[in-house]
């Protein structure tokens, strides 16, 4: 009961944290939308601000947080009859706050018995850093009119943590209990994204910490595994 209890109390904690995080000017916001980038421009990385607005992408030179109100460049969102831009690549780093599921886990072979793959419930927060990059490309129609093409390819790599369960039984305790039960876990661990705008699909590395007595027996009890994780932004 004590262990459950820290569970719940960790897991609040969390939210409470990373809801306060998202005020952060740092925090990942996904897609391409407006803040601070560095372009890609003649071969040299700048420092610029971009805003986006329904109508075009403005970037306005930036240093240090302090933008300078002279637009750098314009790059229209409507089609039109001639090419808009050159390919332009925005890049930035970011804080990224995710609700993760592992969806499958695979656990190596223990005490001789066979590995196992695994699709249980469970659910955790997780925390690590963004990296995205956004590269613009001018778009042609079967009429000739041309428009940009806006190209996201995002990754992080970070933690996680949360509850879950775990199948308590002869088989996954070596034969040492009869009962047959899900047992309340603690999972924990280090993930890699790669990332889309809604969601984002990874690998991760953690082990479980069973929540009751028959820790002692579990086989898995804090024993790493492979796992498939998949996230849903917060922020």
């Amino acid at each position: 009961m004590r262990n459950c209890s820290f569970v719940f109390h960790f897991t609040v904690a969390c939210v409470a944290l990373f809801s306060s995080c998202s005020t952060l000017d740092k925090v990942a916001k996904h897609g391409f939308t407006s803040g601070y980038y560095k372009v890609d421009l003649k071969k040299e990385a700048k420092d610029v601000y971009v805003d986006v607005s329904d109508e075009e992408i403005s970037v306005y030179p930036q240093s240090d947080r302090k933008v300078d109100k002279e637009k750098y460049l314009s790059i229209p969102l409507k089609t039109a009859d001639s090419v808009q831009t050159t390919p332009l690549t925005f890049r930035k780093k970011s804080l990224d706050i995710d609700i993760t599921s592992v969806l499958l886990k695979y656990r190596p072979s223990v005490n001789g018995l066979p590995q196992q793959l695994t699709a249980d419930l469970n659910m955790a927060m997780y925390a690590g850093m963004r990296f995205d990059s956004y590269k613009i490309t001018d778009r042609v129609d079967p009429l000739g009119k041309h428009s940009p093409k806006i190209t996201n390819l995002g990754y992080d790599f970070g933690i996680f943590a949360g509850p879950g369960i775990s199948p308590i039984n002869p088989f996954t305790t070596n034969n040492r209990t009869n009962n047959d039960y899900s047992g309340m876990i603690f999972q924990m661990g280090v993930a890699g994204f790669l990332e889309s705008s809604i969601a984002s699909f990874g690998i991760a590395v953690g082990f479980d910490y069973l929540l009751n007595r028959d820790r002692a027996i579990w086989i898995y009890n804090k024993k790493p595994w492979l796992g498939f994780v998949v996230g849903i932004a917060l922020n």
